[in-house]
């Protein structure tokens, strides 16, 4: 079983991994054969949100890239069962995403109090 510090390193993991996938341009080459970009005005802002494409396995996974909730699942049973079979490798990957999802985390709450 894990202990405090492990759960805490893959919540923030999990959150970054699910967020690269989903959300980050530099993966958006991943996303592009399952879903498309449409944009709408909400409050006269434009929001921009990803809309599952075509059928089959093909929008199943579409509609996984565009779920954020969906995609935490996966990502989390990923690096969970990664850290339990191989932790030697694991460990490494869960901390690089673990900081960097903190480092994110840390910069929005910056943008959010100078924005005041």
């Amino acid at each position: 079983m894990l202990e405090g510090y492990a759960w805490i390193v893959l919540i923030l993991a999990s959150f970054r991994l699910t967020r690269l996938l989903i959300h980050d341009e530099i993966t958006s080459w991943v996303r592009r054969p399952f879903v498309q970009v449409k944009e709408e005005l909400h409050d006269g802002q434009p929001v921009l949100y990803l809309e599952p494409i075509g059928t089959g396995l093909r929008k199943w996974t579409g509609m996984l890239l565009s779920c954020y909730w969906c995609m935490g699942v996966w990502t989390t049973s990923f690096l969970y069962a990664g850290w339990l079979v191989w932790p030697s490798l694991f460990v490494y990957i869960a901390h690089i995403l673990a900081l960097a999802g903190a480092a994110a985390i840390l910069e929005s709450l910056v943008r959010l109090v100078s924005d005041r």
